[in-house]
């Protein structure tokens, strides 16, 4: 199987279709269904099956397809890589982060970069945290920014901001008469978790097993800007990071201290085998710069 043959078949099993993996590939159909009769007949096994027009992949091609994965990763970063050096873009960084800082201290520290140097280009996205850490490792992202290292996974890694964990509320709620909020409090009122699994949501677990205090929810939601929303709509009490209602200014919330202190770490990783770019180092003093001030304004944790 050769690179074309295996892009091909990707594009069947994403689109389930001939023509619509026709129209994305820019073939026509016929000339993909014979692609796939030839491919399967060089393989030796079926890749498809057929059932009312559209193909539903074998396990078989399910394994080949993602296989494949890190294969498309890779070549979409060295295609990225040529058409920077083809531009002579030396001023382009590509920076990825987990939502916390996503939508807060990166926004505010890009906003400050920009003003600076207007003709560097930019490269933003938001993902998971496996996916950041991912894309820093295989070179299509220069920096990631994540929440919750508990280990460099083979990265270099600088932690920028340290705070513990907060609780919001509409301001409106009897939890924001309250100096401190904790695990037995929340007891009481309708409560937005945090997904078991995901960085944050283990630290939040962690707080009720120490305050011996069973974890149960109204609502469980994968992300903290998640639970800000949900929180600012009434629908309870929310545990999340310190960075995400101070930098999302479109919430109405109450913030209070959340007790035991759980803390939480903010983390830019780079890869080991190559240096940053100067543009990169660049941006990276202006998050240190924000997170900095956001430190000095929430106070000690």
């Amino acid at each position: 199987m050769n690179l074309r043959q295996i892009e091909l078949l990707r594009a069947v099993v994403r689109c389930e279709t001939t023509v619509r993996a026709a129209q994305e590939l820019g073939l026509s159909q016929p000339a993909v269904s014979n692609a796939i009769k030839h491919l399967e007949s060089q393989v030796g096994f079926p890749l498809f099956e057929r059932v009312n027009n559209r193909l539903f992949p074998t396990a078989e091609a399910r394994t080949l397809y993602e296989e494949s994965e890190p294969i498309f990763t890779l070549h979409a970063a060295l295609e990225a890589r040529v058409q920077d050096i083809k531009e002579n873009r030396a001023g382009h960084i590509r920076i990825i982060a987990t939502p916390p800082l996503g939508y807060g201290v990166l926004p505010a520290a890009l906003r400050n970069f920009l003003v600076k140097r207007p003709k560097v280009r930019v490269s933003f996205d938001v993902r998971r945290f496996e996916h950041v850490l991912e894309s820093v490792e295989n070179g299509t992202a220069e920096l990631g920014f994540v929440m919750g290292l508990d280990d460099d996974r083979g990265l270099d890694a600088e932690t920028f901001f340290t705070g513990n964990m907060v609780c919001v509320m509409r301001p409106d709620h009897p939890m924001a008469a309250k100096a401190t909020v904790t695990p037995e409090d929340l007891r009481e009122v309708p409560y937005i978790a945090l997904e078991q699994g995901t960085r944050m949501g283990t630290i939040v677990r962690r707080a009720f097993a120490q305050a011996d205090v069973p974890h149960r929810f109204s609502v469980e939601v994968r992300y903290c800007n998640t639970a800000c929303v949900l929180a600012e709509s009434g629908v309870g009490v929310a545990v999340v990071d310190p960075l995400s209602p101070v930098f999302s200014g479109h919430y109405d919330l109450a913030i209070r201290p959340f007790a035991p202190a759980s803390r939480v770490t903010a983390s830019a990783v780079r890869s080991r085998k190559r240096p940053i770019s100067r543009a990169a180092d660049a941006f990276l003093r202006e998050v240190r710069l924000i997170a900095a001030e956001t430190a000095a304004k929430l106070g000690p944790g």
